[in-house]
């Protein structure tokens, strides 16, 4: 219990807590989102993008299946009718899985084995522990546009359920972005390749990186697969984790 209570407060205060965070993050996500329109946040956690996205006028769905960090979402976004809190994870086909989580540090609980198997080997990785399991309800993303509307933008951060998640998806979305971690780069790369074949369906997507909680973007020009991945390169030998974004090339 107290492990917990330490990594939710760990979670509130490093994401709610560091002044002129939702400021940055209004102007870096409104080159992505207009007021009205439709957010879709897969991995809400405890409503970092939520709050921004609401400042900016869109409407949020915020996906989450850890129980705490649902707490924490309807306590703080219960009340405001822009904001949906759906207690579900997001994946290749609607069922069950088992959440693997983290009490400390629950930033990196998952739905996938292979990739603590993977992270694990990693030195930064070393003190974390995987204390816990839950079953949890799946559903995907082609089911929750049918309930809900296509987003304008969609935030995938699932700790290596990525290409899971849009494996659920059939259809390009205007611009999404999904989490990139250097010790797991094959799962980045798997979920590139679904992106990939998603845009062919339009005018294919563009890309660009931003390290970690910067909210800047890593290149001044918007690159093709190829080209993001030389980016990445260079961040690989650090580890420094961050997040892929991708937006159709008619969209920017």
């Amino acid at each position: 219990m107290l492990a917990r209570a330490w990594g939710l407060t760990r979670s509130l205060a490093m994401y709610h807590g560091i002044p002129g965070r939702h400021r940055r993050m209004r102007r870096f996500y409104a080159q992505f989102l207009a007021p009205g329109e439709l957010a879709f946040d897969i991995g809400a956690h405890v409503g970092s993008r939520v709050r921004p996205w609401r400042r900016l006028g869109a409407r949020v769905l915020a996906i989450e299946p850890q129980p705490d960090c649902l707490r924490v979402l309807r306590l703080l976004f219960g009340r405001d009718p822009g904001v949906t809190v759906l207690p579900v994870a997001v994946g290749a086909q609607a069922g069950h899985a088992a959440l693997a989580l983290s009490s400390a540090t629950p930033t990196v609980s998952t739905l996938s084995r292979d990739w603590i198997e993977t992270v694990t080997t990693d030195a930064s990785f070393a003190a974390v522990r995987w204390d816990r399991t839950i079953e949890v309800p799946v559903t995907t993303l082609d089911e929750l546009i049918a309930a809900h509307g296509e987003p304008a933008f969609c935030k995938i951060d699932v700790e290596g359920f990525e290409a899971d998640v849009l494996r659920g998806l059939s259809r390009p979305l205007r611009g999404l972005s999904f989490e990139y971690l250097p010790q797991a780069h094959d799962a980045m790369l798997e979920a590139l390749d679904l992106v990939e074949r998603l845009g062919a369906q339009a005018d294919g997507y563009v890309y660009n990186y931003a390290p970690i909680e910067t909210m800047r973007f890593a290149s001044p020009d918007w690159l093709d697969a190829t080209g993001l991945l030389r980016l990445l390169d260079r961040y690989r030998p650090g580890n420094r984790s961050g997040d892929v974004y991708a937006r159709l090339r008619a969209a920017s």
